[in-house]
């Protein structure tokens, strides 16, 4: 396994490679009983400093006092989920994860066979990834079952959460009972063993990582899994990291790294690994700053052209070809990157296996190596004849690549039939892999690992069979009888996909029409996204907008229909943008769009106008001058296509309050938006702000530390969870004290008058609930003092009790702007409302009043009908479902009489008969039941 593990793609090895990116431990919202929960919304999204707290070392993922048996590893595209899996098996091949005797990697795509040829045993000794030959098979498979505690089973190479949730559905009972027999004799499907594993049915008690993308409905797996694990993306630190290992070479890694960091937005796309390694292919061949990608569709295009020039096509459309005066040879062009002496992989270093050679040569060239160089007219009829039928075979992939997308899967479905000549098109440009899990020895197994799963460098597949077509030609094919085809790029297909979507004839305008996101209808704007169709849609909006001249390659169009085509869907993305009501787009769309029209923004300028331009400043001008983020996640690119709508719209005379709660921006994207000068306030998690603060005053910058302390808001604020509170109470102790820190000196000027958002907030709202509740009272009790301004206190359901009572009592004193309190829900009795009730009466401002359901009896209603009169303010008492009879309820009815300015006192319940009820009514019609 030590070997086999080594591998993360074509030419890279682990040990070599690899960077350690931290895993964050994630929270979920225990939402009761519903049957159709997202993951993706119950999954709480803190604030970047606790995300660093929240983090566990590779080695930690499986502690915990219970032992942590129900794991889900969470990452999207290229975040490096399958990475992180290979290195946990080297480290377990290392006695570093000493917990476990064992340690199966099951994967998703064999779900393909749908046959019942398995059993337990030959599933994970044979078909689990890299399994080795057994001596004896029996004894190891005996020691299994007999300590399957010391078992570790991980799942991989699943595309989304409804994959798993499908396996986690009631088994038939016949099933489940043969499965617990387990009888060698009787064979299962993968499915139903997968099933058994994953519902406990086999191996109970073993320990399970599940890999998945965050999206979908997953309400099975949130009821069983016990532990949340995200992959967090690359640092700037880990950028560097990698790319220094990429580049073996130092003037190389040097020159990478200064290119790279020239570039804003492709820097920040490398905080997916994925995309980091698609940019590291793309820097190796790059000429000059000038010559880098300036959009991920960019990108993508440039990997796809190195592809298709290292496989030795380099399709041009015939328009290209005719128009371009000299063309090199595919086989010079790809002996120049060969011969490249980049050094990117430090060639010298031992590999498990070597990269197999690939056959590029068409039978043109072939025959010029053997005969010579030929006539220049054969020559040329052969190169066009080679370019037109690469660009069919491209076209032919895009459109099963847009089948994959809309089917939400990366691998093509057995029952598809492939050409032999796509097949092995595919597989020489490395857009596809062939993979076999028949494993019948470990050469085999080795020779499937090597190719790995993402060849994001362009060689291509290896070649393991030769066949002949009709004319007796070689080709480097796979043999794919027991193989399965899969997309080697997440990136790559979903780019594939969009050039289908928009060069393809056989995609109409309607259709095209239809696969532009944010189709009108509330269903339609309410209904989320996939990750792979994000992908395609704003891959097609990007090739929409591209340099044209750089399209050429991917389409046999003539210019003319190239340039009918082109300028139609533009016309139909623009009018689709204009006719958006942004008001009605949730926080996730609004990114989505930003994210679109930055793709559109590098625009290839002919006849002197810029489209791209005029998309962004229809989106700066229209954008709500309010704009929320609340609730999505945000990545660096994430934040830097904000910035640059942002940016427009200060250049367009608009400006902006900014909510970026709940979010997970990281800090430095919070400086960058924050700094904007059309910045008017901003809302984000109060401990990454402070901690900007903190930086800003280290560094010296007054500047921008007044005005990100002076835009800063927090009003109204709603506290679920203790780390609110907690956040609270450090803004509260940086507002009283005025400064940031007993040791800092520089903000004294800066917080003079305190901190602007905490004299602000004027509405807080205590939720965290029953449980969560009592751990953060005595943080409450101690910041309240310092909200002097505070007008509304929601303290509903917190189980304060008489003790919290009191507490709050003594609190309230300082709260001489209090208007609204509510106290719901609290199982506060007479004594409590005592304490209460002292403090109640000095406070001036005070019209509302809710006591709601709690255990308040005669004495205490007695007591709070004593205090009633002198509270001059109050308007509105609500006393309902306590435990006071009729003596309380006339007390409090006595009591109204001297009470002009209350318009309503709520104080029915069971205990008091109904006849005395109705008898207070009628004597003062403010006494309402409800």
């Amino acid at each position: 396994m030590s070997q086999a593990c080594q591998h993360m793609e074509a030419g890279l090895r682990l040990s070599d490679h690899y960077v350690e990116v931290s895993v964050s431990q994630r929270e979920i919202l225990r939402s009761g009983k519903n049957t159709n929960r997202c993951l993706e919304k119950e999954l709480i999204i803190t604030g970047d400093i606790d995300r660093q707290k929240n983090s566990v070392g590779q080695s930690q993922i499986f502690d915990g006092p219970n032992g942590k048996r129900y794991n889900l590893l969470l990452g999207n595209a290229g975040m490096g989920k399958t990475t992180l899996i290979k290195k946990l098996c080297l480290d377990w091949s290392k006695d570093r994860l000493p917990q476990f005797d064992f340690v199966f990697l099951l994967d998703g795509r064999l779900l393909t066979s749908a046959e019942p040829v398995h059993s337990l045993q030959t599933l994970l000794l044979s078909q689990s990834s890299f399994a080795s030959p057994c001596a004896d098979p029996e004894q190891v498979y005996a020691q299994v079952l007999a300590a399957p505690k010391r078992v570790l089973v991980v799942f991989d190479g699943f595309d989304e959460l409804r994959d798993y949730e499908t396996l986690l559905q009631t088994q038939e009972k016949d099933l489940v009972a043969s499965l617990q027999r387990g009888s060698k004799a009787q064979a299962f499907t993968v499915k139903q063993l997968f099933s058994g594993i994953l519902q406990r049915v086999l191996l109970p008690g073993c320990t399970l990582l599940l890999a998945t993308r965050p999206r979908g409905t997953a309400s099975q797996l949130l009821r069983r899994a016990d532990s949340f694990l995200e992959v967090c993306g690359f640092t700037p630190t880990h950028v560097e990291t990698y790319v220094s290992r990429y580049f073996a070479d130092p003037e190389l890694r040097a020159s990478a790294l200064d290119l790279l960091k020239s570039c804003s937005y492709l820097h920040r796309l490398c905080w997916n690994p994925g995309v980091c390694r698609l940019a590291c292919g793309v820097l190796e061949q790059c000429k000059g700053s000038e010559a880098l990608p300036r959009t991920l569709t960019a990108l993508c295009h440039e990997v796809l052209c190195l592809k298709l020039e290292k496989a030795g096509g380099g399709a041009q459309s015939p328009a290209e070809a005719e128009k371009q005066k000299t063309v090199e040879p595919a086989e010079e062009a790809l002996t120049e990157i060969s011969n490249n002496p980049r050094g990117r992989r430090g060639q010298s270093q031992s590999r498990t296996r070597p990269r197999a050679a690939v056959r590029t040569g068409s039978r043109c060239q072939r025959a010029r190596r053997t005969k010579g160089q030929g006539k220049p007219d054969e020559d040329n009829v052969c190169k066009d004849a080679n370019r037109t039928g690469d660009l069919e075979l491209l076209s032919h992939l895009g459109s099963l690549a847009w089948e994959g997308v809309k089917s939400n899967s990366s691998t093509v479905p057995r029952g598809r039939t492939i050409s032999t000549k796509l097949r092995a098109f595919g597989l020489r440009t490395g857009l596809l892999l062939s993979q076999s899990f028949m494993k019948s020895s470990s050469t085999e197994k080795e020779e499937t690992e090597a190719r790995g799963r993402d060849d994001n460098n362009g060689t291509g597949g290896v070649a393991e069979g030769e066949c002949k077509d009709k004319e007796g030609n070689t080709e480097a094919l796979f043999d794919c009888e027991d193989n399965i085809l899969l997309w080697a790029n997440p990136f790559l297909q979903s780019y594939m996909a969009a050039v289908h979507l928009v060069f393809s004839r056989a995609v109409t305008e309607r259709s095209f029409l239809q696969t532009l996101p944010f189709q009108s209808g509330a269903k339609g704007r309410r209904k989320p996204q996939r990750e792979e169709l994000e992908l395609t849609q704003r891959f097609a909006v990007g090739l929409l907008f591209h340099n044209t001249t750089k399209l050429q390659r991917l389409h046999s169009l003539s210019d003319a229909a190239f340039t009918d085509i082109v300028a139609s869907r533009q016309a139909l993305v623009m009018k689709h943008l204009e006719g958006l009501s942004f008001g009605d787009l949730s926080p996730a769309q609004v990114l989505e769009v930003c994210n679109y029209v930055y793709e559109a923004s590098f625009t290839h300028k002919e006849s002197g106008q810029d489209t791209g331009d005029k998309m962004l400043a229809h989106l700066a001008i229209h954008l709500p001058e309010f704009l929320t983020f609340r609730g999505v996640p945000l990545s660096p690119p994430d934040v830097f296509t904000i910035e640059n709508a942002l940016s427009k719209g200060g250049a367009e005379g608009r400006s902006f309050c900014l909510d970026l709660e709940d979010s997970g921006i990281p800090i430095c994207g919070l400086k960058a938006l924050v700094g904007l000068s059309n910045i008017n306030t901003y809302r984000a998690c109060i401990a990454d702000v402070v901690t900007l603060w903190e930086e800003l005053e280290r560094r010296g910058d007054e500047s921008l530390l007044q005005g990100a302390v002076s835009k800063f808001t927090i009003h109204p604020l709603r506290a679920t969870q203790v780390r609110h509170i907690e956040h609270l109470e450090k803004l509260v102790g940086i507002h009283t004290h005025k400064r940031l820190s007993d040791s800092s000196s520089q903000s004294g000027s800066v917080l003079a008058e305190g901190v602007p958002a905490v004299k602000e907030l004027h509405k807080l709202e205590f939720q965290l609930g029953p449980e969560s509740g009592p751990l953060a009272l005595p943080k409450l009790w101690a910041l309240l003092p310092g909200l002097q301004n505070l007008q509304h206190l929601d303290v509903e359901n917190s189980k304060i009790g008489d003790k919290g009572a009191e507490k709050l009592a003594n609190a309230l004193v300082s709260l001489r702007s209090l208007e609204i309190l509510n106290l719901s829900e609290n199982c506060i009795g007479d004594q409590g409302v005592k304490k209460l009730g002292v403090a109640l009466k000095d406070l001036p401002k005070l019209h509302c009043l809710s006591l709601y359901s709690n255990v308040i009896s005669d004495e205490g209603a007695e007591s709070l009908a004593a205090v009633l009169p002198h509270m001059a303010s109050l308007t509105d008492l609500d006393v309902k479902y306590n435990k006071m009879t009729d003596v309380g309820a006339q007390s409090l009815g006595a009591s109204l009489k001297k009470c002009k300015k209350v318009k309503t006192l709520r104080m029915w319940n069971q205990c008091i008969p109904y006849g005395v009820f109705e008898r207070l009514q009628h004597q003062d019609s403010r006494i309402l039941c409800h």
